[in-house]
């Protein structure tokens, strides 16, 4: 009886255990992306009234959605992936989708239906581009298409220092450094509260994003900086000077180099 008893235990675990695993599963295959590689042909997509859907694209892009489904689609784009929500059913538009940085456009051919009626999308859609004359996130090529290896993180904050500091006459552009947008507000970055830290300029190269920041000493006293005072998700920090003379001093100001896998705002 107790066997019998054990038995059943053991079998009911197993069940519960097999359930989750099962669930767990699901939830895996149902949040892989779905890679679709841009060929210029519209991308038609179908979505599901009330269910979000998200698209990731290769860089940070605008969405254009027509006037006549502003009112039932929301539309959010948020460092490269874009959400789209539809609140009624909708016929075929067509949404024009622009990279900030390139100005390439996608197309997509988007209608709305009432509980998948059309095969409506339940997984995240990742765009691709077949495109070897563009930099990515794993190396660049030159003027002849040439494979070149990814710039380091020592070649970044240098060419960031060059073009805050060296002469006119030596700062050279680079082609796989690409500028990037970077709010000028004031940010809490270092603990402690006596250093101002306001964001300057940042470039996007290789995936990645290096931001030159401002330091000024609130106090009047000389402060040093440390790296492990910052806030934030920083693979490198490199600072132009390692000491702040007091408030007011020419040398109570310098720049703190900051390389990140994310955009600065929400990096810091």
């Amino acid at each position: 009886m107790l066997r019998i008893r054990h038995f059943k235990q053991i079998l009911i675990t197993s069940l519960g255990v097999a359930i989750l695993l099962a669930n767990t599963l699901v939830h895996a295959e149902t949040e892989t992306p779905e890679r679709i590689e841009w060929k210029k042909a519209p991308i038609r997509l179908v979505l599901t009234v009330g269910e979000e859907q998200r698209i990731e694209f290769p860089a940070a892009v605008k969405v254009g959605v027509p006037a006549a489904v502003q009112p039932v689609l929301r539309t959010q784009s948020v460092n490269g992936t874009v959400y789209l929500l539809a609140h009624a059913p909708f016929d075929t538009n067509r949404l024009m989708v622009r990279e900030l940085d390139s100005g390439r456009i996608y197309l997509f051919d988007v209608k709305a239906s009432e509980g998948g009626e059309e095969g409506g999308a339940s997984h995240p859609i990742q765009i691709t581009v077949a495109d070897a004359r563009r930099p990515d996130k794993d190396g660049a090529v030159d003027g002849t298409g040439t494979a070149r290896a990814p710039l380091s993180y020592i070649q970044l904050t240098r060419f960031a220092a060059q073009q805050l500091y060296a002469p006119a006459r030596l700062v050279k552009d680079s082609p796989a450094i690409i500028r990037v947008p970077v709010s000028r507000d004031s940010v809490d970055l270092l603990h402690g509260g006596t250093i101002e830290a306001t964001p300057l300029v940042a470039w996007r190269a290789n995936g990645l994003y290096v931001t030159a920041v401002k330091l000024t000493n609130r106090t009047e006293q000389p402060q040093t900086l440390d790296p492990r005072d910052l806030r934030g998700a920083w693979l490198t920090a490199t600072f132009q000077h390692y000491r702040l003379l007091p408030k007011g001093d020419d040398a109570d100001t310098t720049a703190v180099y900051l390389i990140s896998a994310r955009p600065f705002e929400v990096s810091h």
